[in-house]
């Protein structure tokens, strides 16, 4: 059995890589270490938690303690999915971001050098590329992050490297473009927006609606991290872009459209402090390795809105109390 440690499991992608990963390698034994804050939520994991594949850890990968005791026993292959990852909420409280993207990444390097991990995939972000007003970034380009979260994932893919460059720790590090699809955390664009038409309650859209993302379905990620993997570099970057650019304009009037709403719902709000105008990414590197998005922007945000409307007892527990708190002080409405 190749044992496999997957920080950030019961997050948004980490949970849909633990699908992935247990679905598609059936010699896999994988163990998730999630410290289950906020965004961190078991019912990303219920239908697995019966596979003798599969174990639950809670830990913080900024603590050593936890780290160890998820790594005692030997760990074959490391991907860290951890991370604090809302650019709203790294402005208002960088601190959280600081520890666990960069002191946790720090903490994950130096265990999987004493625990001599074969290799891992450190997950980091096209955010750390800053804005590109024309054409789109290579892994060559420099990273010019623009705000605390986009700060601290750049210095943890930096921090990556260096680990690479100095004691030969086979890492892989992998730059993916704003991800969506079921079950991410309803504080993210598509699924505020999704469940918020469902409510009937307003949809902020920062400014004027024009800035640019592209979008890329979670599984079609999943997908890439195994050929960055299998078929990669250590040490290399590998850029994993949707090809998928939309403004933040026409995401908003495509969910209202689709699920027949006014667009009475779309409230402009004041835009955020250093709101990046655009993301592009150049994707040739992992192209050259064989992958390709699989999945159509339109049919993913399909699906998505489908999982939303069909699993309300997901969602509509999370956006009460404490969120509800900060969303509606958050966007003033």
């Amino acid at each position: 059995m190749t044992r496999v440690l997957v920080t950030g499991g019961a997050g948004f992608i980490g949970s849909h890589y633990v699908h992935h990963a247990l679905d598609a390698h059936p010699d896999w034994q994988v163990t998730v270490l999630d410290k289950l804050t906020y965004a961190g939520n078991l019912a990303n994991l219920e239908d697995v938690a019966g596979n003798p594949r599969y174990r639950f850890l809670r830990g913080d990968i900024a603590s050593k303690t936890d780290v160890d005791q998820a790594m005692d026993g030997g760990v074959d292959l490391l991907f860290n999915f951890a991370a604090e990852t809302h650019v709203d909420r790294s402005i208002g409280d960088p601190e959280g971001f600081i520890r666990t993207d960069i002191y946790g990444a720090y903490t994950l390097r130096e265990a999987a050098r004493a625990h001599r991990v074969k290799a891992s995939v450190q997950i980091s972000t096209d955010e750390g590329y800053g804005s590109v007003a024309q054409g789109q970034s290579r892994e060559t380009d420099a990273l010019m992050p623009s705000n605390p979260y986009s700060a601290s994932k750049a210095a943890a893919d930096r921090l990556a490297y260096s680990y690479f460059a100095t004691y030969r720790l086979p890492v892989f590090i992998s730059r993916a473009s704003n991800n969506f699809g079921p079950r991410q955390y309803p504080e993210k664009v598509i699924p505020l927006f999704v469940t918020n038409a469902l409510s009937d309650e307003p949809l902020p859209l920062y400014g004027d609606g024009q800035n640019v993302r592209d979008w890329l379905f979670v599984a079609d990620h999943c997908a890439a991290l195994d050929v960055v993997l299998e078929r990669g570099t250590p040490g290399e970057v590998y850029n994993i872009g949707g090809g998928s650019e939309r403004r933040n304009i026409e995401i908003t009037e495509l969910i209202l459209d689709r699920l027949k709403k006014p667009r009475t719902l779309l409230r402009h709000v004041q835009d955020r402090p250093g709101h990046d105008r655009r993301y592009a990414l150049e994707c040739s590197k992992i192209r050259g390795l064989g992958w390709s998005p699989g999945v159509r922007f339109e049919d993913g945000l399909e699906r998505t809105i489908a999982w939303y409307a069909e699993n309300r007892s997901w969602w509509e527990p999370i956006k009460t109390g404490d969120y509800l708190s900060y969303y509606r002080s958050h966007y003033r409405l």
